[in-house]
């Protein structure tokens, strides 16, 4: 693709960039086998991993976590409650939409717990194993410490796209917005009201400015990562696009990222 003579401009060493659009063909750039920490993109699989343990009954979404209030369905969208890394509470739940990494590993724990699995064998059996993502593997927080490739993440993407370990009408829960009036922050891109998120993805709405293309639909949900990692899905082009760079986010993402994402979708028409 054209668009990826944008990502030669980027101010990374190493770049790894894919995008799938809407004929259902992969274009990939970089290096497919290089392996990069994807850090909050991770939530995305976290969540996912959690949502085949809801449907086999392992878990529940009402089930209760945490502080008095505080539910799988809070922590998944970030209405919890918790800090960014704060262990304990700071505030009820379902008052603000407070980024939480704390949440995420609490949701991997109950998981875990429900299962009798760690959650890294819980992750790699309901998720990686049966998409085949076989260089994927969680070595840390469920929040944030899941190392990948590009070619693996595409296959994500994928599932991200059309799913296949999950029911459509969970597939719809999870990419619609949760406790919707909740306003709130997106961690280096800004503060937002309403600020809507999914079970696990972040939803684009009406947020500006973003890290997602100014061409994207407000039905575009996805997640980006602090090291430089982002995956989009925007289902009225029918297209997707991730990034892997291991270069901290900063404003240099906020600059580059929506340019590449808006060429992205003008080479394809969409």
């Amino acid at each position: 693709m054209r668009a990826f003579e944008l990502v030669k401009n980027w101010p990374v060493s190493t770049v790894s960039a894919g995008v799938i659009d809407h004929l259902e063909n992969i274009h990939m750039y970089g290096d497919t086998n290089r392996e990069f920490r994807l850090a909050s993109v991770t939530k995305l699989m976290t969540a996912w991993a959690t949502l085949v343990a809801v449907e086999d009954g392992s878990v529940n979404l009402d089930d209760e976590i945490g502080q008095p209030g505080c539910t799988l369905r809070h922590l998944l969208s970030h209405a919890g409650g918790y800090g960014f890394d704060n262990k304990e509470a700071i505030i009820k739940p379902e008052r603000k939409r407070v980024y939480s990494n704390t949440g995420y590993e609490l949701v991997a724990e109950h998981v875990s717990a429900a299962t009798g699995f760690e959650f890294a064998d819980y992750l790699h059996e309901s998720v990686f194993d049966p998409l085949g993502m076989n260089s994927s593997r969680l070595i840390g927080s469920a929040a944030g410490d899941v190392n990948s490739t590009l070619g693996d993440l595409i296959i994500f993407m994928g599932e991200l796209r059309k799913p296949r370990l999950i029911a459509s009408s969970t597939y719809l829960e999870a990419t619609s917005s949760q406790f919707p009036d909740l306003e709130g922050l997106v961690p280096g891109v800004g503060r937002f009201n309403p600020c809507p998120w999914g079970l696990g993805p972040e939803l684009r709405g009406t947020k500006h400015p973003h890290w997602t293309a100014t061409r994207n639909s407000s039905s575009t949900f996805g997640h980006f990562g602090g090291s430089g990692t982002f995956v989009w899905i925007d289902p009225v082009a029918n297209v997707a696009c991730c990034a892997l760079s291991g270069f901290e986010f900063g404003q240099w993402s906020l600059t580059h990222w929506p340019v590449f994402g808006d060429e992205v979708l003008a080479e394809l028409g969409r």
